[in-house]
């Protein structure tokens, strides 16, 4: 599936849409004033250890202190050693630690002190020695053909271990032993840089945006990566010719006249992906709830029939869902647990191609994933590993009318804990009058239906109740004024 790279820059943020067959597949976002942290390498020192969870928290100059845990820490998980938390760290001690997941929601960053160096075709792991294969090629004579090229061009006396990349499949001997090159040589400048540096401080910091994109997502499918900056066009290029020469004849300096996303109707669908609700073409659609914890979709069949039987509409929605489902999760970043909720089916078969589709879908996606089938309850459960902030908590924030709620309390609700709210005010305080703050609706809600209550409760206080109306006021607020 041939796609197309758009990057759009301006001084504020980089923003990387990624499209395949004339939609929008991918949104990544970096900020100015919030660049990505996963990958970094820090010098932190430990400022808490915990036993009983075999955990530590590292400071590494963040906000919050960040987490990491005895299966992150080389000399715990190691087979040889099996060491407890508290036999390899104390507080106060300075650690080398690189960041594997950004501070999501309320939790710190996510750390590990088994360094990796990703290059272009290799990740280089200075602190093992095992060669290993990208998960995503499956084929085993292959992974081994692999291992065994990679094996030959590398010297006998060679320090650290390999991961190879996908990228690596079509790459020649020359162009492996390059990354090696490059990967060595970062590996000394972070390793001359961690005995010089503070602690709390960076000492290694990713690639770019932009740079990032060129080195982990350009492929053999990649026809063009347009950008509209000029600047970072000449960065790119320098970066190409050095790194990823595949990608130099690809770049394109966009210098139309309309912004490039509105080119590609990419606007519109940053817009759609932040709807809770999903339109299938079919006419069904898709409502995607987002929590902490996980992400729940339900799948509904709309206005659409299929003409033949409810059973082969249902079947027809969930195949059309699963192709949605799948772009969402990667267009919106949804990572840990997703529940969906699938239209019921009878037939096993059914079931059965529905989550083969829903296999093939999320077999596109960079980041892993997994399915794990039907529950006993119809629901298919799978996970998605999450590295950074949903698109949503990039762009969004909660309301601070309804404070992420979703709903408001009506009208009625409000008026009836004012009416609560005046009998305590009655109670507590010596007043000459109540005066009763509160949105349009609401007054109108006490003067009109409520009307008989109010007057009711103002002779049992014996003290006279006014009400003024405050267009700024939301549904739910309301003060009352001792007069």
């Amino acid at each position: 599936m041939s796609e197309e790279i758009l990057i759009n820059v301006t001084p504020q943020e980089t923003r990387v849409a990624i499209m395949a067959q004339g939609a929008l597949q991918e949104l990544h976002i970096e900020r100015s004033t919030s660049l990505g942290l996963v990958s970094n390498i820090y010098r932190g020192d430990v400022c808490r250890v915990l036993p009983g969870m075999q955990s530590a928290f590292v400071e590494i100059g963040l906000q919050r202190a960040a987490f990491l845990h005895a299966t992150d820490i080389l000399e715990c998980s190691s087979a040889e050693t099996e060491r407890t938390i508290q036999e390899v760290l104390h507080e106060g001690q300075p650690l080398i630690v690189q960041v594997v997941k950004e501070p999501l929601g309320t939790k710190g960053a996510r750390l590990t002190t088994q360094i990796s160096i990703a290059g272009r075709f290799l990740v280089f792991l200075p602190e093992q020695q095992h060669i290993g294969v990208s998960q995503r090629i499956e084929d085993e004579a292959e992974r081994e053909a692999l291992r065994d090229r990679l094996s030959k061009l590398l010297p006998e006396d060679r320090k650290g271990g390999y991961i190879i990349r996908t990228q690596a499949e079509t790459a020649t001997d020359e162009e492996l032993l390059a990354d090696v090159d490059y990967l060595q040589k970062v590996w000394r400048n972070i390793q001359t840089s961690s005995k010089s540096a503070a602690n709390r401080s960076l000492v290694f910091q990713e690639l770019d945006l932009p740079m990032r994109v060129l080195r982990d997502v350009v492929n053999k499918d990649t026809e063009c990566i347009r950008v509209d900056s000029r600047e970072t066009y000449v960065k790119l290029r320098e970066f190409s010719a050095l790194y990823v020469q595949g990608a130099v004849s690809k770049l394109e300096h966009y210098q139309g006249e309309r912004p490039l996303f509105d080119v590609y109707n990419v606007e519109n669908e940053i817009k759609k992906a932040l709807s809770r609700k999903v339109e299938l073409k079919s006419g069904g659609y898709l409502i995607f709830d987002q929590t902490e914890a996980l992400t729940t979709v339900d799948v509904n069949t709309g206005s659409f029939v299929s003409g033949r039987s409810l059973s082969d509409t249902i079947f027809k929605t969930n195949l059309e869902a699963s192709q949605s489902i799948a772009r969402q999760l990667r267009l919106r970043n949804l990572g840990g647990i997703i529940i969906i909720d699938f239209i019921d089916m009878d037939e096993d078969a059914q079931r059965a191609a529905v989550l083969e589709e829903l296999q093939k879908a999320v077999a596109k996606d960079r980041t892993r994933t997994g399915i794990h089938g039907f529950s006993t309850l119809g629901l298919v459960e799978m996970t998605r590993k999450r590295t950074r902030e949903s698109l949503a908590h990039i762009l969004c924030e909660p309301c601070p009318v309804c404070q992420g709620r979703g709903e408001l309390k009506t009208a009625q609700t409000v008026c009836y804990e004012i009416l609560r709210e005046l009998l305590r005010h009655a109670r507590q305080f010596s007043a000459r009058e109540f005066r009763v703050l509160a949105s349009p609706k609401v007054i109108e809600l006490l003067n009109d239906e409520e009307s008989q209550s109010l007057a009711n409760l103002s002779d049992f206080i014996g003290k006279p109740v006014s009400l003024q109306p405050e267009a700024q006021y939301s549904q739910e607020a309301f003060d009352i004024v001792l007069m």
